[in-house]
């Protein structure tokens, strides 16, 4: 069975390509939303022909999964403080600045907006966090193993408790969260991880 078009990693040359088309994808995605997000507009933007658009992405909602992909691969790595707490600021710190930049915050607006009633860019948003927060969760699980937190803590649930007022901070003010707003976030997470709010299996 052939893939799915847009789930294809080109290589070679052909990554010149794809780069250039998730860039304008996502540039016009931030300027004008998914609804009037075009495959030939896309095209002229990138600089490459319609066709090869088409051909390789089939739909919009094939070239927004291959997008959400792409940044999930591109974002940055976790970083290690030797703390629970100060990984969690770290990780609240990077999707407060996301957010915050007038691209990326536009962008992740509109995908948001789009998987309400779209379901493959749903499952690409999803698939995008699952990624994201496989990245962040062994910070917690060496907290626990440092005896920081509980046994039994789940992991991803903590990580998902921290970015999650940020995200809805931004969706429901339209504005995006503040250092501050991401020190809380990360401090509320920890303090109930701590207390055992996230352990499962009891």
């Amino acid at each position: 069975m052939s893939a799915e078009p847009g789930t294809v990693r080109p290589g070679g040359r052909t990554a010149r390509v794809r780069a250039a088309v998730l860039r304008a994808a996502g540039d016009a995605l931030a300027e004008q939303g998914f609804d009037r997000l075009d495959l030939a507009d896309v095209a002229r933007r990138a600089e490459v022909g319609r066709t090869t658009v088409y051909r390789r992405w089939g739909s919009v909602t094939g070239l927004v999964a291959d997008l959400l992909a792409d940044m999930a691969e591109q974002s940055l790595p976790r970083t290690e403080s030797g703390s629970v707490l100060g990984d969690l600021r770290a990780n609240a710190s990077l999707v407060q600045r996301t957010l915050a930049d007038p691209r990326q915050g536009a962008l992740f607006r509109a995908v948001i907006a789009a998987a309400a009633c779209d379901e493959r860019t749903a499952q690409a948003l999803r698939r995008f966090y699952e990624v994201r927060v496989a990245e962040w969760a062994p910070c917690v699980v060496q907290g626990v193993d440092r005896g920081e937190l509980p046994a039994g803590t789940d992991a991803e649930q903590v990580v998902r408790a921290v970015s999650a007022p940020l995200y809805y901070a931004l969706l429901t003010t339209g504005t995006a969260p503040d250092p501050a707003a991401a020190d809380r976030a990360a401090r509320a997470a920890f303090a109930a991880a701590t207390a055992g709010v996230y352990v499962t299996g009891t």
